[in-house]
């Protein structure tokens, strides 16, 4: 704490990147830690720091009494006249301190504090800065590779990439370079927390934006992204200009700019989807390259039922239904996908009543239709043995179908209304 202490802060403020008034801060909180480590808690000290001269002042405050019963707290009016001759009795006066004399356990306290402090402003520093690159992808240095992550260098602090959080392809040595998506930033005792990610979809759509300079501009905008990291993705881009292609802009000449992305990701297939206002043509364009024939929206329950020619049920679902569940979570729509054959079995109303049995399924009943039993009434017709191989079923359970089927075939509606509400009061009891 000397006369050098002023340069000796914008020093560490230069290097280190503090704020000078959080190594003031420091400083004067440590020399008042020191002072009443000295004197005990008991003592009234007030410290600051003057900005002209570069030093710490302390001063430690009595109540000038005749009679001092208690030194901590108190000095006599003799002593408090030689700081100040207008001092009366009753009045407070601060007595000046020397932080140079403290001694030497104080002045060990107030080193600690203020490594502390220092401490404390760097991270809180790093932390600021990484706070806001939170959703943006940063480049870093792999440290060391186990188990559970890999942990990354980025110069001013440490990150980590979770094993869940990398693609299955990703092999990654200690000293490789390494590009990754700050999913998280929290606060720690050791310093921030910073959690990356290469599976996350906004990963996705960061590395778009670095390639595209159309996204970069404003021109092309990203809508939403759905990935199965490693084996395929969507991304939904829109264009503002309506003399720019969106996917085109994306895919870039004979592909390259999209090709850049693929090599990030490992080889990661990326449909690019053009949005639409309309869902139902949002979906569509979703499901490519499958072809759809026709769309049918439940609003209400979020769902579309999509028909597609027979020929191309395989492609709309995709392997393993990873082409419609990409497309159901790019689009935020339930997307039930169906051949056209099978709409069209769903639309006869023979079919449709053979599904009203219960015990029925479309299974047991495509089963049927395929041995041309298309009616209630054929299937009331054919003998039970020959319903027990074609269905796979124990005869009692045919010949409960068969009673449903009767009472189908011979009850009019609204009894038949009458009597499910009595099998469900039946049901209930």
């Amino acid at each position: 704490m000397t006369a050098n202490l002023l340069q000796l802060i914008d020093q560490v403020s230069r290097e280190k990147g503090i704020d000078r008034r959080v190594l003031i801060e420091a400083l004067v909180d440590a020399v008042e830690s020191a002072v009443r480590k000295r004197y005990g808690n008991r003592v009234d000290v007030e410290v600051s720091f003057n900005e002209e001269t570069g030093t710490i002042e302390a001063y430690r405050f009595h109540e000038v009494v005749e009679t001092v019963d208690d030194p901590e707290t108190q000095i006599s009016l003799e002593e408090a006249r030689e700081y100040d001759p207008e001092t009366e009795i009753g009045d407070e006066i601060g007595v000046p301190l020397d932080p140079e004399n403290l001694g030497r356990i104080a002045a060990q306290t107030a080193k600690q504090i203020i490594m502390q402090k220092m401490r404390d402003a760097e991270r809180e520093a790093v932390y600021e800065e990484f706070i806001h690159q939170k959703g943006t992808i940063v480049h870093g240095i792999v440290q060391r590779v186990d188990r559970s992550g890999i942990t990354v260098n980025l110069g001013k602090a440490e990150a980590f990439l979770p094993a869940s959080e990398q693609i299955p392809q990703d092999v990654y040595r200690p000293g490789d370079r390494i590009r990754a998506y700050v999913l998280e930033v929290k606060r720690s005792g050791k310093g921030p927390q910073i959690i990356l990610s290469r599976t996350h979809p906004s990963f996705l759509i960061q590395l778009f934006f670095t390639e595209v300079p159309e996204i970069q501009e404003g021109i092309v905008s990203v809508i939403g992204a759905a990935r199965e990291p490693g084996s395929r993705a969507k991304i939904a881009v829109v264009s503002s200009d309506p003399d720019v292609d969106p996917v085109g802009a994306c895919v870039g000449v004979k592909g390259s700019r999209v090709q850049k992305v693929v090599q990030e990701l490992r080889g990661e297939k990326i449909d690019i989807v053009p949005w639409n206002l309309d869902p139902a043509k949002f979906v569509v364009n979703a499901l490519a390259p499958a072809v759809v024939t026709k769309v049918i929206i439940d609003q209400a329950n979020q769902s579309m039922e999509v028909i597609v020619p027979d020929d191309q049920l395989s492609l709309a679902i995709g392997k393993r239904g990873q082409n419609v569940r990409l497309a159901a979570r790019l689009t935020n729509w339930r997307i039930d996908v169906i051949s056209e054959s099978r709409y069209e079995r769903l639309k006869d109303e023979e079919y449709r009543r053979l599904l009203n049995l219960e015990g029925m399924n479309e299974e047991l009943a495509d089963a049927l239709f395929d041995e041309g039993i298309t009616s209630v009434e054929a299937f009331l017709n054919t003998p039970d043995e020959e319903l027990e191989d074609i269905l796979n079923l124990s005869l009692p359970t045919i010949r409960s179908l068969k009673e449903q089927a009767r009472f189908l075939v011979s009850t009019p509606d609204e009894d038949k209304e009458e009597y499910a509400g009595q099998k469900d009061a039946a049901d209930d009891g």
